[in-house]
């Protein structure tokens, strides 16, 4: 099917084309997010970069004004990891997954003594105090448990937290600074989307596909942590909306928007990106080496530390890392390359210093 010649870089462009980082881009802050469906969100800076990279001409103020706004949510809908979602799906995506993260932290409840009666306790103390509009920052709220007779020490604040978010009793919601203030799901979220499981796991898997293909349905399971014998089932209900590309024996998925491509020339052979840490072209996969040599993967994660460094991504594969130099409007980009010994071409350069203008141009804005 293919005329382009299929290689790893090939496959890293493909993915780029369907993360909107290639070509015309995505049209708006909370359109770059429902197609993205979840964005990795640990990092608060990181994930408002990785979506401004999306939607050409978007600032921070525009992500952040998302957030204040409520068209786009971030909480924990899968892998116990935040993420940026639509607020609309958020609900369907817990429901998937939330049973089976409460079961992987049972363990660590019992150590930090945490009962289903000791949640229940919180969430009514909680929700009392944020029902009608209002909304706590976290300090606030452990201060609220605290106050009912709920330690929040040694990490059982958190993790309680974390379990009225993951059962959509609360859910964060207005910035303050780089902090996000904690408010009712139903009040933040007025209209949520219902899914049968099944489905949800079909249109879950849909999405993922055309906004992060060529992947393999071992990326999506990984991706979701939902096992793979659900993740195979529901494959059946959207194979035909896809187009399958064998690459290094392995079956990988995409839309046929970005298959076609592949007939007409895949673009960004030249492109240089500046990604932040934490970007979905390297963490939305179980499989990185497509992207990342698996000789420099220590050099994304020093020493498995799970924090990723920013990185430079030339002809859809990673090459290196970047730092920011300063503080001030004279603030400059400073590339690490793997290869010491690199130097980039006039094209190239002329490509990361576009790049690391519209890196702290975005800053501005």
């Amino acid at each position: 099917m293919a005329a382009t010649r299929v290689t790893r870089n090939v496959m890293g462009r493909l993915r780029l084309a369907s993360q909107g980082l290639l070509g015309p881009g995505l049209a708006s802050v909370p359109a770059a997010v429902r197609w993205m469906t979840a964005t990795q969100a640990q990092d608060l800076q990181a994930s408002l970069m990785a979506i401004g990279l999306r939607v050409p001409g978007a600032g921070l103020a525009d992500v952040r004004a998302a957030l204040e706004d409520g068209s786009v949510v971030r909480s924990w809908p899968m892998r116990g990891t935040l993420h940026l979602v639509a607020p609309e799906d958020l609900r369907w995506m817990l429901g998937l997954t939330a049973e089976r993260l409460h079961r992987v932290v049972a363990g660590r409840h019992r150590e930090l003594d945490i009962t289903w009666a000791d949640i229940e306790k919180c969430r009514d103390v909680a929700l009392e105090r944020v029902v009608g509009g209002g909304s706590l920052s976290r300090s606030e709220l452990f201060s609220v448990f605290e106050a009912a007779g709920q330690p929040t020490t040694g990490q059982r604040g958190i993790h309680i937290l974390g379990t009225l978010c993951r059962h959509a009793w609360l859910v964060q919601g207005p910035l303050a600074g780089n902090q996000q203030l904690l408010a009712a799901f139903d009040e933040w979220i007025p209209e949520s989307r219902v899914l049968e499981r099944q489905d949800a796991i079909a249109e879950f898997m849909l999405r993922y596909f055309r906004s992060h293909g060529p992947a393999t349905l071992r990326d999506f399971a990984w991706w979701t942590q939902i096992p793979l014998t659900e993740v195979r089932s529901a494959f059946e209900q959207v194979r035909g909306q896809l187009v399958e590309l064998e690459f290094g024996h392995a079956s990988y998925w995409m839309s046929p928007k970005t298959a076609s491509l592949l007939d007409d020339g895949v673009p960004g052979q030249r492109s240089v990106l500046l990604l932040p840490g934490f970007d979905e072209f390297l963490l939305g996969y179980q499989d990185r080496s497509l992207v990342l040599a698996p000789e420099h993967a220590n050099r994304i994660v020093p020493g498995g530390n799970g924090v990723f460094k920013k990185t430079i991504v030339a002809g859809g594969e990673v090459v290196g890392t970047w730092a920011r130099a300063g503080t001030s409007r004279s603030a400059a980009v400073v590339p690490e390359f793997f290869d010491g010994t690199r130097s980039l071409g006039a094209g190239a350069q002329a490509a990361f210093d576009k790049a690391a203008e519209q890196y702290l141009s975005f800053l501005d804005h």
